[in-house]
């Protein structure tokens, strides 16, 4: 049973008021293709499927193309979640009926118990438990409704015990892993932050001091865990906990990032093939054999580098303790590269070198940012890089800012939550750090602001 996991592709998107519909297409096409040419029998979208929660038209318009001719016309299931960027409600409209068409949608935490039944063309079926983006509250109100008046005593035990997205989560994983079948192929969607994985700056915070991140422990016990939410590919702890990243870069932060999907394989072999970890790190990827629980450390990559395996485990300063289970089942996980129609660099130099790069570069095209070197005043530097790079973005100009005190901008702040910039103000202004109980209100107070922004959106 192969199917293809997808996550974040945030249609509708825009970047520097640049709308990338045309090539998000350009790569929607292309896992089209790859739904033929590796006979793939279902497409997982693992969040994130809009850029907003109310998305504009043309937005729209180009799922319900993409979709068409996924479903009827290649007359292969999709299965998808609802991301923080989606609004739930508005992605799950009509979606009983839209069964019918091979089109499956979690977006009600209600209905986690419920799985996707799906059979590959080789005969095997797979489960598919779907856990859409929630917060906290969420889960506390499901717990609420889900007890009845006599079981007060223990509704108010549960909701004690979720105070953060980690207890959430784990909430959620628990409550499937009392209906799966052990004995049966079980496959778990979740959007949410994994402890410990990479981010990059085109993420939405979930929330702030770090409490939206949740163990990977919980979720070792499925046969594969379709992961969305972070845009880089990469897996978290186990080899089978993964995110395919965005099928797009959304900022320059990912310029080095190689974007794809990933083809996952269910075969009838019951043995397992030997642990991936032993491959020697001079080996090509093409495709690996991996199975679940393969390595005591919790490890973070790029699965789309030449070498797999090359990065070090992360630091042990994460959510999750080392695991070391006995692997219980194999899959063949393969990743496919996407080829975008502009790349995202950022180039950096003089203006005149530049110009010269830029008469003769075959990717003139791309998004860039540039960093101009020059340490002199440039008349209109925007209109002169634009007549040999028509896509430049976002304008740099080091070179005269490193000239002045005071006027070199720290990049690494810029980058910083709204928490740790108020935390840096307090104390340069009153020479203090803030109490404990002054950390937690600030915190609770820019949380309410993120979701009241969040309710005016929906």
């Amino acid at each position: 049973m192969k199917f293809i996991h997808t996550s974040d592709w945030h249609i509708g998107r825009q970047f520097h008021n640049v709308s990338l519909l045309d090539d998000q297409k350009h790569v929607l096409n292309q896992i089209i293709q790859y739904i033929q040419t590796e006979e793939a029998d279902a497409l997982i979208i693992a969040g994130d499927i809009y850029d907003r929660s109310v998305p504009p038209a043309t937005a729209v318009t180009l799922l319900d193309e993409v979709l068409h001719k996924i479903c009827h016309e290649l007359s292969t299931p999709v299965v998808m979640i609802s991301g923080n960027h989606d609004s739930a409600e508005r992605l799950s409209f009509g979606a009983r009926q839209l069964k019918e068409a091979g089109l499956f949608i979690f977006g009600d935490i209600n209905n986690i118990q419920e799985p996707i039944t799906l059979t590959g063309k080789s005969g095997i079926s797979v489960n598919f438990f779907g856990i859409p983006y929630h917060d906290p509250e969420q889960v506390r109100q499901l717990v609420q409704s889900s007890h009845s008046k006599d079981e007060e005593v223990k509704d108010d035990h549960e909701n004690n015990r979720i105070k953060n997205h980690n207890d959430a989560h784990n909430y959620l994983v628990e409550q499937i892993k009392q209906v799966i079948d052990p004995n049966q192929h079980n496959v778990l969607l979740s959007h949410c932050f994994v402890d410990g994985a990479e981010e990059s700056e085109s993420e939405r915070p979930l929330s702030v001091g770090g409490a939206d991140r949740v163990s990977y422990s919980a979720m070792l016990d499925f046969d594969y865990v379709a992961l969305g939410h972070l845009h880089s590919p990469q897996y978290r702890g186990k080899p089978h906990v993964r995110y395919s990243g965005s099928i797009l870069k959304y900022s320059f932060s990912e310029q080095h990032q190689k974007k794809g999907v990933t083809l996952v394989e269910f075969t009838p072999e019951t043995e397992l093939k030997p642990s991936p970890l032993s491959t020697p790190p001079s080996t090509p990827l093409k495709e690996k054999t991996l199975q679940k629980a393969t390595s005591d450390e919790p490890m973070t990559q790029d699965l789309f580098a030449d070498d797999l395996f090359s990065s070090e485990a992360s630091e042990s300063t994460t959510i999750d303790a080392q695991i070391t289970e006995e692997p219980t089942s194999g899959v063949s996980i393969t990743p496919l590269p996407l080829t975008p129609l502009r790349d995202m660099r950022v180039l950096e130099g003089e203006m005149d070198t530049l110009l010269d790069a830029g008469k003769s570069d075959p990717h003139a095209n791309d998004y860039l940012m540039i960093r101009l070197t020059d340490t002199h005043a440039i008349l209109d530097a925007m209109g002169k890089l634009r007549e040999v790079y028509p896509n430049v973005l976002h304008l740099e100009k080091p070179g005269i800012m490193a000239t002045g005190e005071k006027k070199a901008l720290n990049r690494e702040k810029l980058k910083r939550s709204e928490l740790d910039m108020f935390r840096d103000f307090f104390n340069q202004v009153s020479g203090n750090s803030l109490s404990d109980d002054q950390d937690k209100a600030l915190e609770g107070i820019i949380t309410k602001l993120h979701n009241n922004e969040s309710g005016a959106n929906s």
